[in-house]
């Protein structure tokens, strides 16, 4: 069977990192890259000997797929373009900005018969992933995700920056229907929410409470999960999990150290067995729109409190 012939759309922070997964994978080649900065695609280029437009349009013929790394303002335009054009995708998250956006993209998806996978990087963690595997139902999660203030990304606010990965986590442990949400935030330096809280209640009497900011002094990364025997402390960064339990002689503490993964480079070897047939994308179109709902929620409910408090 002949490589897939993919591109990536967007080489700044994220964009970069994209070409290079998929020019390493031995089922696909990466035939071009496209940014508005004609020379900044140039550099990507150059380094990995593929085509380069400033315009991603003029590249879309001949394409298998296609990785959208663009400003998320763009996501609707460009994914509809590559799907019209015949051509599976891969976009990074939030989906989309709104849910109307995110329903065309899914429609034309669907009609087209086309591959549509969201960047929720985590699923590929395999701390997370044995983490969710465990099957004892949790009773609370506890996520943290505080980082540096970065000039990067202030077109979308803290929520579809940063939390939205902890939704999609949280969604995946709880396992449940979600029943309330509720949440505050604050604007701190930029006209979007930047700092924010959430808190989730599912139908089992799961709740999840989730913290993100964007200005932080330092980078702060904590995710446990809370059971009736005990709880987990998961270092994703590290791989590696901490389960704390009760036992017959006090606490007891065990940790379990996975074999370290490229989550990058597993979601573009993911992205292309899906695009070749060879499995369901792990975090399709569908859960995209499922974790922007629930992150527009949020947003929503951030902004109402600070509407009746005069923030």
């Amino acid at each position: 069977m002949a490589k897939t012939r993919i591109a990536v759309f967007g080489v700044g922070h994220m964009g970069r990192f994209h070409a290079e997964k998929f020019a390493t994978l031995a089922e696909a080649e990466l035939v071009a890259v496209a940014d508005t900065d004609a020379n900044r695609a140039a550099d990507v280029a150059a380094l990995h000997g593929c085509a380069h437009a400033a315009d991603y349009r003029r590249l879309l013929q001949g394409l298998d797929a296609a990785c959208v790394a663009v400003p998320t303002e763009k996501h609707h335009e460009v994914v509809l373009a590559c799907l019209d054009a015949g051509v599976h995708v891969l976009v990074e998250k939030p989906l989309a900005r709104t849910l109307a956006e995110a329903d065309d993209m899914l429609a034309r998806a669907r009609a087209r018969g086309r591959v549509l996978q969201v960047g929720h990087l985590q699923r590929f963690n395999p701390a997370f992933q044995a983490l969710a595997a465990e099957p004892a139902r949790p009773l609370f999660i506890d996520i943290e995700r505080l980082a540096p203030f970065k000039a990067r990304s202030t077109d979308i606010d803290v929520i579809l920056d940063l939390m939205v990965h902890d939704l999609d986590l949280a969604l995946a442990l709880a396992r449940a229907p979600l029943e309330q949400v509720s949440a505050s935030g604050f604007r701190v330096l930029t006209e979007s929410i930047d700092i924010a809280n959430a808190r989730l209640e599912f139908a089992d009497g799961c709740i999840a409470s989730l913290s993100a900011s964007r200005v932080s002094q330092a980078a702060v990364r904590k995710l446990r999960v809370f059971k009736h025997d005990g709880y987990v402390s998961a270092n994703l960064q590290e791989q590696k999990l901490r389960h704390v339990r009760k036992g017959s002689a006090g606490i007891e503490q065990t940790e379990q150290v996975f074999a370290r993964v490229d989550e990058l480079q597993a979601q573009a070897d993911a992205f292309v067995r899906a695009v070749r047939g060879g499995a369901a994308p792990q975090a399709g179109g569908e859960q995209g729109r499922q974790v922007l709902a629930l992150a527009l929620q949020v947003a929503r409910l951030v902004d109402e409190r600070l509407a009746r408090h005069g923030a």
